[in-house]
């Protein structure tokens, strides 16, 4: 993976991450519901099929959805 292509995927994370906490402070979604979008795009990502390469990258991601959801880094769980 590029550096570029890194950087690119950490804004993302962040920008989403951001827009999570967002529609959760204003209550347009609830923690519940924000959970259920973290997992489902974990799902997606662990389901993919293509090149090793690919599968690798998308198993990577899913990990860290995974990671994410655990910490409670998207939604303010305490």
């Amino acid at each position: 993976m590029t550096v570029e292509i890194d950087h690119a995927g950490l804004a993302a994370l962040s920008i989403c991450e951001a827009l999570l906490l967002a529609l959760n402070d204003q209550g347009l979604m609830p923690q519940q519901e924000i959970l259920g979008v973290l997992r489902g795009a974990a799902a997606s990502d662990k389901n993919a099929i293509g090149p090793d390469a690919e599968r690798e990258t998308h198993r990577a991601v899913t990990e860290l959805i995974d990671r994410i959801v655990a910490a409670g880094n998207s939604v303010r769980r305490r």
